[in-house]
């Protein structure tokens, strides 16, 4: 998917809405477990209450890794059941990946052709050789891990080059741009740090920035559109657990509808008041 199909997705579902898949197994409903997959009936539910307000899914590969080989069996049910059901939908693996070059190239092997992710979070950590095998595909994405909303990311992000004045995660934002371009690279923008968005909108106007951080984390969808929209919306914002547990009850995926729907109508009104619907 290229950055105007996404854009047209964005238009037509008037959203901007990204849904974290991050399925814990011991928060779904206890009835589920009872079954023969229960990450894959919950994530299954889950996305056909969702879809219609959505553009994007994006499963937290440590959900899935951390059952082993079943939860991986999981990830590959859902992904190829968003494929058979919602094609248009934008899929996001995250996944933070970030090694030597002949490594990176067997995890874009994995992610994009063996799962079908239309994009991979990847960390800028090990520089261009590290990002570049992501970047070899056609139509296919890397997320950059740009500035991110934990307390940890004060430790190394904020650092301060003395020579060039600029901070790590400036340095970041200016540094990949030359391996990648708005067609193929976003980067992970903490929704908590809104106030920064302007900032980063100076130095990669036209990119899209993934938004992790609204709802649960304290994070404000009006600020970030504030700061963050750009002429073809540029953002996808992510809400994991106050759509996916909207509800620990047997009505979980009528609830995770209600909240996804809420928040789409959020993102109609500031679309319209940006003029991009």
């Amino acid at each position: 998917m290229n950055t105007t199909q996404l854009f047209e997705q964005i238009q037509k579902k008037r959203s901007f809405l990204c849904v974290g898949l991050d399925t814990d197994i011991k928060k779904i409903p206890e009835y589920l477990l009872e079954t023969s997959d229960p990450v894959f009936s919950f994530n299954k539910e889950i996305i056909d209450a969702t879809a219609e307000f959505t553009v994007a899914y994006k499963p937290n590969l440590a959900f899935y890794e951390s059952l082993g080989s079943k939860g991986w069996e999981s990830l590959e049910k859902t992904v190829m059941y968003i494929r058979s059901k919602h094609k248009n939908i934008f899929l996001i693996a995250d996944a933070k990946r970030g090694d030597i070059g002949n490594t990176s190239g067997l995890y874009a092997r994995a992610f994009f052709e063996k799962l079908s992710f239309d994009a991979v979070t990847v960390a800028p950590y090990m520089g261009d050789d590290s990002v570049k095998p992501f970047l070899a595909y056609p139509n296919k994405w890397v997320i950059l891990l740009a500035l991110t909303s934990n307390t940890g990311a004060f430790d190394f992000q904020f650092l301060k080059d003395e020579k060039s004045g600029d901070l790590l995660f400036e340095s970041v934002l200016k540094t990949s741009q030359k391996w990648g371009s708005a067609e193929n690279m976003m980067y992970v923008v903490g929704a908590t740090i809104a106030e920064k968005l302007q900032e980063i909108r100076q130095i990669v106007p036209e990119h899209f920035l993934l938004v992790p951080g609204v709802g649960a984390q304290g994070g404000s969808l009006q600020e970030v559109a504030k700061y963050g929209l750009n002429k073809q919306c540029g953002l996808l914002v992510n809400s994991s657990r106050n759509i996916i547990y909207a509800s620990s009850d047997s009505d979980f995926a009528e609830k995770a509808g209600i909240a996804a729907r809420e928040m789409q109508q959020e993102m109609e009104a500031l679309l319209k008041e940006a003029g991009l619907v």
